[in-house]
């Protein structure tokens, strides 16, 4: 499986998509009524394509103005380790860029590892200041 094979386009997966890529990179799942409700708010979103079928993904959230969230950055686990998460985050930094406004906040929240490939874009933790926290809807 060659890396240069894979075509990356300026646009988020479908909702189908979105769901099954969370499930196989690991990511807690999201209902397809979810998914259709929020991937319509989507700012900015990135697809990565294989013959068509989408093999990663990326989005930037929020109010357009004052807060961005980078979100659901995923890579078929079939396709991790070859620097496929840099070209997604690439994508989303270069659109960050043109288009948040300064004294915008972007953040994200980093799993495990992850933390290592979002500070090379400048991210840094803001614990103990600031921790995540978040409420999930049952």
């Amino acid at each position: 499986m060659d890396v240069a094979s894979i075509e990356l386009v300026e646009r988020f997966p479908d909702p189908l998509d979105y769901c099954r890529l969370r499930s196989e990179a690991g990511m807690a799942p999201r209902s397809l009524e979810a998914a259709r409700r929020g991937l319509a708010n989507t700012l900015h979103g990135v697809s990565l394509l294989h013959e068509g079928a989408v093999v990663g993904m990326g989005r930037v959230i929020g109010d357009g103005g004052c807060f961005f969230i980078v979100s659901d950055i995923a890579v078929d686990p079939k396709w991790q380790g070859r620097g496929l998460g840099k070209r997604i985050m690439g994508a989303l930094m270069a659109w960050l860029r043109t288009n948040a406004p300064s004294s915008a906040v972007v953040s994200l929240v980093a799993d495990g590892d992850a933390r290592h490939l979002y500070a090379k874009y400048g991210f840094v933790e803001t614990t103990p200041h600031s921790v995540n926290m978040e409420y999930q809807v049952e």
